[in-house]
């Protein structure tokens, strides 16, 4: 009689092949027959006979399995491997326009950084997002590790950005500490009990490192991620606008007090931008540039002439391509990388989990904010920086960054119907 449950539940679960929705159902309905079992010994039963009549209630075990396999499935979001798989292959886009392609050099490496991003997006969806719900110090942790390596341990400077060289072609830079400290902030705010103070210097430990890189531009996504996150929190209104001002303060200060030693090509690009006309002869010359290339673009482009477009594959890949190919095509792929963002948003709309939503809504602020500073950089709207266009722009480590939070959206999807409700 007291193996009646057991056999219950697994007569249930033979008939469910996801292993994830096996583990699920079989604590839903084994939590289930608790209380309908508690009910009927409420009501004057034995134990083993309120056992049985509980058990006898949820029906057939295999006809209830096979209704749960096809509730339960392992979801794909079809839409979202669809953009990924675009987006990826637009990246050929500028090398192919450039005539780079003709380069063995840049075509491999370029396949080799596709097939690399894509098995980054596939994998991170396979692996269950909810282990990672505690593991908040120990992301944290790595991702102090890793800025601290690559500033006292690189082995190669590039842009006056310093790198470890892992073989000639794969450099891990300051922006692959960013997975790890999304992570991390995803479990901190997930627990109501996080204090401001605590807060203040979770985020300013890293703000510091990655300052000290130094690496402005991932010091600004990384800024855009922590004070976008705690929005979607448990935090209360009125402990997210203290964090907020706490924060806000001490960050303009800290910001003021660092800005006599930034670098003097930093302070060059943000002047530059103010008053291109002025520094014409140096940092304004990409500003006028720019300008110059987007205005000669027209809305069907110039396919066929050759400009020079100073970074042309990189920080600036939107404007050749808006040279080449027109404003049309500019716009077009401005909505599919935009619908990266929005399929994001979607989804977090859809899911219930806080840890979830936190992850989706990280994934927002990291995503929009590449997507937000390139293009707003190239239209004028914001000084030149060496952000790139998510997917687009040539490069290893921008891929690897974004396919991730892709992964981990699918991941997040995969798994959306897999959260309880009733005892978690």
């Amino acid at each position: 009689m007291a193996n009646k449950k057991y056999i219950f539940l697994n007569e249930v679960t033979e008939q469910i092949k996801s292993k994830e929705a096996k583990k699920y159902v079989t604590d839903e309905l084994g939590y289930h027959l608790q209380e309908a079992k508690n009910l009927w010994v409420e009501k004057g039963l034995p134990e083993a006979e309120a056992e049985e009549k509980a058990i006898e209630q949820m029906g057939s075990p295999i006809k209830l399995g096979k209704q749960m396999n096809q509730l339960h499935k392992p979801k794909v979001d079809w839409f979202m491997i669809i953009l990924l798989v675009t987006t990826l292959g637009l990246g050929f886009l500028p090398l192919i326009s450039m005539e780079y392609m003709d380069s063995r050099h840049f075509s491999v490496i370029k396949a080799i950084i596709v097939l690399l991003g894509g098995t980054v997006a596939i994998g991170i969806m396979l692996i269950d997002y909810r282990k990672w719900k505690t593991r908040g110090w120990l992301f944290y942790t790595l991702g102090v590790i890793l800025l601290l390596v690559i500033k006292f341990l690189h082995n190669a400077v590039i842009n006056g950005i310093p790198m470890l060289r892992i073989v000639p072609l794969i450099n891990i830079e300051s922006s692959m500490a960013l997975p790890f400290f999304f992570l991390a902030w995803a479990s901190f705010l997930n627990n109501e009990k996080l204090k401001v103070w605590k807060f203040a210097i979770l985020f300013f430990i890293p703000f510091f490192l990655f300052l000290n890189v130094p690496s402005i531009p991932i010091t600004f996504m990384y800024t855009v991620m922590v004070f976008v996150m705690p929005w979607w929190s448990k935090f209360s209104r009125k402990t997210l606008l203290v964090i907020t001002g706490i924060t806000v303060g001490l960050f303009l200060i800290v910001v003021f007090t660092y800005l006599p030693f930034f670098r003097t090509y930093h302070k060059q690009r943000l002047l530059a931008f103010l008053n291109p006309e002025k520094y014409s002869d140096g940092a304004g010359y990409q500003v006028l540039r720019m300008k110059e290339l987007m205005s000669k673009a027209g809305w069907f482009g110039n396919l066929g002439k050759k400009e020079f477009i100073p970074e042309a594959h990189t920080d600036f890949v939107f404007v050749s391509l808006t040279y080449i190919y027109g404003w049309l095509f500019a716009i077009a792929l401005f909505i599919i990388l935009s619908l990266i963002m929005v399929r994001f948003i979607v989804i977090s709309n859809k899911v219930h989990d806080s840890f979830a939503k936190l992850l989706l809504i990280g994934a927002v602020a990291l995503y929009g904010v590449q997507l937000a500073s390139n293009i707003g950089m190239v239209l004028g709207v914001f000084p030149i920086t060496s952000i790139s266009l998510p997917f687009i722009s040539y490069g290893l480590m921008p891929v690897l960054l974004n396919s991730f939070l892709i992964g981990i959206v699918l991941s997040v999807y995969r798994r959306k119907d897999l959260i309880s409700t009733s005892f978690s």
